[in-house]
């Protein structure tokens, strides 16, 4: 699913632009979300793993691979931030900071916005079942969550 335009600007860019580590270890994730799909670190003994690593933390072989994964997840935590960490996100506040856990992906966890539109905070539950979408910015894309119809 690819994000409506009104969210495309869901935060200013004032953090500079998301680029892959020198090393390139995690370039396949950037590649994938240009692409609007979700990969990650899959090794063929079965594990997932995020951040991505050189080594494997199951099996401890090197180079794990990656796979491609739903982006669909569940709620593990959340925050809404009400003072701006910057002046520029003064416009932003409040916003909603969430910690997603992927099923199908053993229960790796990726933190991104929630982005909210007719559910207000208040009914935003731990557990809850969110949608990964993909918003286009300038030369890159961002994996920001929705709640789950």
């Amino acid at each position: 699913m690819t994000v409506p335009d009104l969210w495309a600007d869901a935060l200013p860019q004032v953090f500079g632009r998301p680029v892959p580590l020198p090393s390139g270890l995690d370039r396949p994730f950037h590649d994938g979300l240009r692409a609007h799909r979700l990969v990650v670190q899959h090794c063929t003994c079965g594990a997932w793993q995020w951040p991505p690593e050189v080594i494997c933390h199951r099996c401890r072989s090197f180079d794990p691979g990656w796979a491609e994964t739903a982006p669909d997840g569940v709620l593990y935590t959340w925050a809404r931030v009400w003072h701006p960490a910057r002046e520029e996100l003064r416009v932003a506040v409040p916003y909603v900071v969430a910690v997603v856990e992927l099923p199908a992906a053993g229960g790796i966890r990726l933190v991104g916005n929630l982005l909210l539109d007719d559910v207000g905070a208040a009914e935003i539950r731990t557990g809850d079942a969110v949608r990964g979408v993909f918003a286009d910015q300038d030369g890159y894309t961002l994996l920001q969550w929705r709640p789950r119809d």
